[in-house]
């Protein structure tokens, strides 16, 4: 039996020392580095692997994105056999919750604006207002989200969040399911959106939801850049019904040259950069998670394969 990892050299190097300290017994080989007999591999961890790729290890018991999400994975050309399991790591979940706060609060002091009037080389004044003063809601109430409104709490802003199913979490108004989601929108100005990428929520910052928000509100997408309809996002810009957007995610990634996210002046635009995968760490909760699977225990990050997380 073997488990395979196929990704960057860097991380790869890190995860084989990892793997050789904590769990010897398991040979552990990097595609393209070390000598791999497909009917052998049992395990395979990978950010974007193609379905042809994974289809010639036909003995593949568990696929392991080594990433926080899975939609980059050819899910409906696996086996129904083969388990999936994302990262739950916690450099990923810091950093979200570290980019979400500087967001929030990037667009609640308007920073687009005061940028834009400092780049055009005009002192502009406008009026602030304190966090109290505006409402952030988090789309998608998972590790990711909780964390992000975790680090939120100490700055002031009133805190909503909206998932598929029903949360309570302390000091958040929930919302919860296709009814809870037109009241969500209604009492937000930023919306913040971590939603797994499924059929239900692709294109989900839309004209339609935009539209349901207050006039003036703001976005943050670094969830991913298939929830987002572009064209919607500058129309609603350009009219004034939102007034700023900072997103991590994009598609296609990187943007091609022109496109209109690198110069409108309500857009902050980061590179998919909002939480990354850590070698060391994700390494050790990766051993930690193949120590469960050869023990039996159920595993850290299991996807339902019927929902999409």
């Amino acid at each position: 039996m073997t488990f395979l990892y196929h990704g960057l050299e860097a991380r790869g190097a890190v995860w084989a020392e990892i793997f050789a300290a904590r769990v010897p017994q398991l040979p552990f080989a990097r595609w393209g580095h070390d000598p791999v007999d497909p009917a052998q591999v049992r395990w395979l961890a990978a950010w974007n692997a193609p379905a042809e790729f994974i289809a010639q290890f036909p003995n593949l018991e568990v696929l392991f994105s080594v990433g926080a999400g899975i939609d980059q994975l050819p899910l409906d050309a696996l086996p129904p056999q083969v388990r999936v399991v994302r990262m739950v790591e916690q450099g990923i979940i810091t950093g979200m919750a570290e980019y979400v706060a500087m967001a929030c609060l990037a667009l609640h002091r308007d920073l687009p604006f005061f940028i834009t009037e400092q780049r055009a080389g005009r002192w502009t004044y406008r009026h602030t207002r304190l966090a109290a003063e505006t409402r952030v809601g988090v789309m998608g109430l998972g590790e990711l989200g909780k964390a992000a409104l975790d680090m939120l709490k100490p700055l002031g802003f009133p805190l909503s969040g909206w998932s598929r199913s029903a949360h309570r979490i302390a000091g958040v108004a929930c919302f919860a399911g296709a009814d809870g989601f037109d009241a969500f929108l209604a009492q937000v100005d930023i919306a913040v959106c971590l939603l797994p990428l499924t059929p239900e929520t692709r294109g989900i910052l839309c004209r339609e939801t935009f539209d349901k928000m207050p006039r003036g509100s703001a976005v943050v997408n670094a969830g991913r850049g298939g929830h987002l309809v572009a064209d919607d996002l500058i129309a609603a810009l350009d009219s004034g019904q939102l007034r700023a957007a900072m997103l991590d995610v994009t598609v296609p990634e990187p943007l091609p040259e022109g496109h209109p996210f690198y110069s409108h002046p309500a857009i902050f635009l980061t590179p998919h950069v909002a939480a990354e995968t850590r070698h060391g760490s994700a390494g050790e909760v990766l051993a930690d998670n193949v120590l469960r699977l050869l023990a039996g225990d159920p595993l850290l990050g299991e996807v339902d394969r019927t929902r999409g997380y």
